[in-house]
């Protein structure tokens, strides 16, 4: 008797757990089905690693990408180049994570009746992106390498999200006797989500959040240029003795003897504190992208090095979109809403996805924030009349990276302080020189040609 209700309990247990796995099978069965049928290279999703089902569309309605076609990207050869790193190119070296990450969302899986039901063309993804914006920036960016991008610190929406060089997807470059000059080099590279770059001066923005962040009061002294400055035996230098200056004009003649002072002052803790409190050193996720991380590492840093770090260069890294973030902060008091790129999917008539608005994190306190709002005014009004827009009040940093080349990096960041168009901006260009010289005009272009586009909505 025994033995037979040892079985019994056996037998029980064996049932239990037949149960449970059945259930837990058809619960994500329905949670997750559509998600099984979409993953990368469905015969019911894909066809030749392209997907096969729906419509891509920007924030205006332009059709980006179509399965409709058998050409499958936009009828505009600009507008192919412009959108490439957005969509991947049809021999899958940039790959497509937006249409991936989305799939799902594109077809009408019915799951009761399976495969055999799906409305394989019916789907449209909408993205936040403005194609006229993202010609634009790849026009003022004239085939040199780097990255653009804007986006609406107060909704999260990203305008543009633009890396260059760039090619049409029809008509791609073989690399292999056509890159002799290094013209395509990293073109298959999403500068603006997977590069990082030294971001030379307007790093000086971080440093300035900390310093203040601690003595609210340096926004009122006064500081004395040399020329140079000599930190454990290392110069540091300006291209010219700037005399004495308050600290809107160390700023806006970027310092780097003052900025130098500043960072030894404030201290390698809270600058690494303020450049985490940035989210420097973390990857951003939206969409289906994963940015790359910057760098901001002081852990055996001499004062010289301090210094040099506080300027944006040593070895601090940014990445374009995480930076471009941060300034949406300084613009927003403080918080910036989390940038996304796809603004809603339907298939059938039906809603299949819309986009959740996020803040990010506090970078820094309301009152920095409005300081460095006006430093950054004090910048446009007196060193970079080239991108202010009338009537808006731009407000940026140039930068100057030194990458070790006699052709620098050039960096310009930024936003319109602006209740109808709150635009958050970055421009980097690889071997560009002069921030306020390459990058500047670029900005005003894309900034503009944003504008364009919002007052079309209103």
């Amino acid at each position: 008797m025994k033995s037979i209700a040892n079985r019994t309990w056996f037998a029980l247990i064996l049932a239990f757990v037949l149960l449970f796995g059945v259930l837990t099978f058809v619960i994500r069965y329905f949670l997750y089905a559509d998600r099984w049928v979409s993953f990368t290279g469905s015969p019911h999703v894909y066809t030749n690693g392209r997907l096969d089902t729906g419509e891509i569309v920007d924030r205006s309605g332009e059709v980006l990408y179509s399965s409709h076609a058998d050409q499958l990207y936009a009828d505009s050869a600009q507008t192919r180049r412009a959108c490439l790193h957005l969509l991947g190119d049809k021999a899958g070296n940039i790959p497509p994570r937006i249409l991936r990450a989305y799939a799902s969302k594109l077809f009408g899986y019915d799951k009761l009746n399976g495969t055999a039901a799906m409305e394989r063309k019916d789907g449209e993804l909408r993205l936040t992106v403005s194609a006229q914006v993202q010609s634009v920036a790849l026009q003022a960016m004239n085939g040199r390498k780097g990255a653009v991008g804007v986006y609406n610190y107060k909704t999260g929406e990203l305008l543009c999200a633009l890396s260059s060089p760039s090619f049409d997807p029809l008509d791609p470059p073989d690399l292999e006797t056509e890159n002799e000059d290094g013209a395509w080099d990293g073109v298959y590279i999403y500068r603006f989500f997977h590069a990082s770059y030294t971001p030379g001066s307007i790093f000086k923005l971080t440093t300035l959040a900390a310093a203040l962040e601690q003595d609210p009061a340096l926004a009122e002294e006064r500081f004395t240029c040399q020329g140079e400055r000599i930190i454990n035996g290392e110069r540091i230098t300006c291209p010219k003795a700037h005399g004495e200056q308050s600290l809107s004009e160390a700023l806006a003649n970027s310092c780097n003897c003052v900025f130098a002072e500043i960072s030894l002052r404030t201290g390698r803790e809270a600058l690494t504190e303020q450049a985490e409190r940035i989210r420097l050193t973390e990857n951003l996720k939206l969409d289906g992208i994963t940015t790359v991380r910057g760098s901001f590492d002081l852990s055996e840093a001499e004062d010289n090095d301090l210094a040099w770090a506080g300027i944006g260069q040593y070895t601090d890294l940014i990445n374009p979109c995480q930076y471009m973030v941060y300034m949406g902060a300084i613009a927003g008091g403080g918080r910036a809403a989390e940038p996304y790129l796809v603004s809603g999917a339907e298939c059938g008539g039906r809603q299949t996805y819309t986009a959740e608005r996020a803040q990010t994190p506090e970078m820094l306190s309301a009152d920095t924030a409005r300081t460095l709002r006006k430093l950054m005014r004090y910048n446009v009004e007196h060193m970079y009349g080239a991108v202010d827009l009338p009537g808006l009040e731009v407000c940026a940093k140039s930068g100057t990276a030194e990458v070790g080349s006699d052709a620098n990096t050039a960096t310009f960041a930024g936003f319109i302080d602006s209740e109808d168009y709150p635009l958050a901006f970055i421009v980097i260009v690889e071997e560009g020189g002069s921030g306020s010289r390459t990058c500047a005009p670029i900005a005003r272009d894309v900034l503009q040609a944003c504008v364009n586009v919002l007052d079309g909505e209103k």
